[in-house]
């Protein structure tokens, strides 16, 4: 019974994005009210606290939506201030140059640019960057979120130099190689599902042979050296490393087999400054250890009796450093002259993505501290046998409630390991499982479509994106779910 109520504000609020196409804003407000309506008439009783509980909620959701729209902030004023000084048009240009190939174009940046840029930044940096990119090359907005989406998620396991997977590392103590390795493993698998839904979403009709061709060279650029770095190194480089090593090799085997005509060097150096700038800066302050503990110690935090929290490390924060490249790239090519108007063009947009995610996180927030989520969680648990198929999916849960894989990771981890213990199945595969989960769940992340979507104009339309993503989130976790099963049964304790 608790957990059919427990399931209830999610079932509603993918019926109304998915299916009635409402706005993630309205979608989330309605979730909203049903999951407080469960809070208080089925799991007050229990959990006690109704008032406090919601309290926390509320304020947690606000610290959440105020770290969130730092980055979509900037990433909009990106958009604006390439826009127009014309950049984006030129690398449009510069690309369409290179290959003339739609599916090839959607590759070097669905692909290898959003997973570099989620290995180096993360927590939805790579949507909010690559989304407006694919748009000026002219793809419908819708689907160059969607292409987005598909296209960073086999690197979130590894996002912000591997945070997620170090975050479970912390909490349980397993191994950093042996856990990253088996993640690895398991987006390498999976993977081409995601690379060919967004190959095929690129273009018209079926996908040819020369296609597949390219698609098999992308998926194995990255993925082989994205594995051997989280087996031997750990979670940190997988997706930073995987997608430049991959990016160059796919880069030299296109330039011999297409040829192409070369754009200016020093025109396209100009127009991609603020991105190298960006990159510089996410490489620096997360590779160089005296930087990193330098600008990550200055934290601001609040805390709200012993259950609620919040800390906020500006100088760190991935929207900071989208900020500093911006302006460093604009200083740089003598271009400051359209920051303000960038910026202005920027807050005028940025009200609706602030009422989405808002409504969105104070239902996860709701969730979480009400009680709902331990309800899910118990009751997938009493599977049995069975769980490791369903494992992954917990891990989509999660990042669907926060928005974040590394929350749902800190969420649900630790319940994993105990399932593990319990059945006596090995944790890494389980934890693995988790780490999987909440990665691929990046694609249905309301957050994440709600700042993709902001970046290229279609903020009420997120309902859309939602009904294209869900059923390749779905059949990944399965995927995700079969492999381990078979590694529990192929590993048993």
């Amino acid at each position: 019974m608790t957990a059919a109520a427990a399931a209830l504000p999610l079932a509603i609020v993918l019926a109304a994005m998915g299916w009635a196409h409402l706005s993630a804003a309205k979608a989330g407000a309605i979730g909203l009210a049903v999951a407080l309506a469960v809070v208080v008439l089925v799991f007050a009783p229990h959990e006690g606290g109704t008032i406090l509980t919601l309290a926390g909620a509320g304020a947690e959701a606000l610290s959440s939506t105020a770290t969130i729209l730092w980055i979509v902030l900037p990433a909009l004023a990106l958009y604006e201030f390439q826009a127009k000084v014309g950049a984006l048009e030129r690398i449009r240009v510069a690309l369409t140059g290179l290959t003339g190939d739609r599916r090839i174009q959607a590759i070097l940046i669905a692909w290898f640019f959003g997973l570099f840029m989620e290995g180096a930044a993360g927590f939805g940096t790579p949507v909010a960057l690559a989304a407006p990119l694919l748009a000026g090359l002219g793809y419908p907005p819708v689907r160059a979120v969607i292409l987005a989406l598909l296209g960073h998620a086999a690197g979130v396991s590894f996002g912000a130099v591997g945070t997620p997977t170090l975050a479970q590392v912390n909490l349980t103590g397993l191994s950093p190689t042996a856990l990253a390795g088996s993640a690895a493993l398991m987006h390498a698998i999976v993977s081409p599902l995601l690379l060919i839904a967004t190959v095929r979403l690129a273009g018209e009709g079926r996908l040819s042979p020369f296609d597949i061709g390219w698609t098999l060279l992308a998926w194995i650029s990255f993925a082989v050296p994205s594995v051997a770095l989280a087996a031997l190194a750990g979670p940190e480089l997988p997706s930073l490393g995987g997608a430049l090593i991959g990016l160059i090799v796919f880069a030299a085997v296109l330039r011999r087999k297409q040829g192409g005509t070369l754009p200016d060097m020093a025109a396209l150096a100009r127009d991609i400054a603020p991105y190298a700038a960006i990159l510089a800066l996410v490489l620096a302050t997360r590779l160089i250890g005296p930087v990193q503990d330098a600008l990550s110690g200055i934290e601001v935090s609040w805390s709200l009796g012993d259950r609620f929290s919040g800390s906020f490390a500006p100088l760190y924060h991935p929207g900071t450093l989208l900020f500093a490249g911006l302006g460093l790239g604009a200083l740089a090519t003598g271009r400051t002259g359209a920051l303000l108007p960038a910026l202005s063009g920027a807050l005028a947009r940025i009200g609706p993505v602030a009422l989405a995610l808002l409504a969105m996180l104070a239902l996860s927030r709701v969730m979480v501290h009400g009680g709902l989520i331990s309800a899910l969680a118990e009751a997938a648990a009493t599977t049995g046998a069975f769980w490791p198929l369903l494992a992954p999916l917990i891990g989509v849960l999660g990042t669907f409630v926060t928005g974040s894989a590394t929350a749902s990771n800190i969420l649900f981890t630790e319940f994993q390991t105990g399932v593990a213990e319990t059945l006596s199945y090995p944790p890494v595969a389980l934890a693995a499982a988790q780490g999987f989960g909440s990665a691929i769940g990046n694609i249905i992340a309301p957050h994440n479509i709600i700042a993709g979507s902001a970046t290229v104009g279609i903020v009420a339309r997120e309902g859309e994106v939602l009904s294209k993503t869900l059923g390749l989130c779905l059949a990944a976790s399965l995927m995700g779910g079969a492999l381990t099963f078979a590694a529990t049964w192929a590993f048993p304790i």
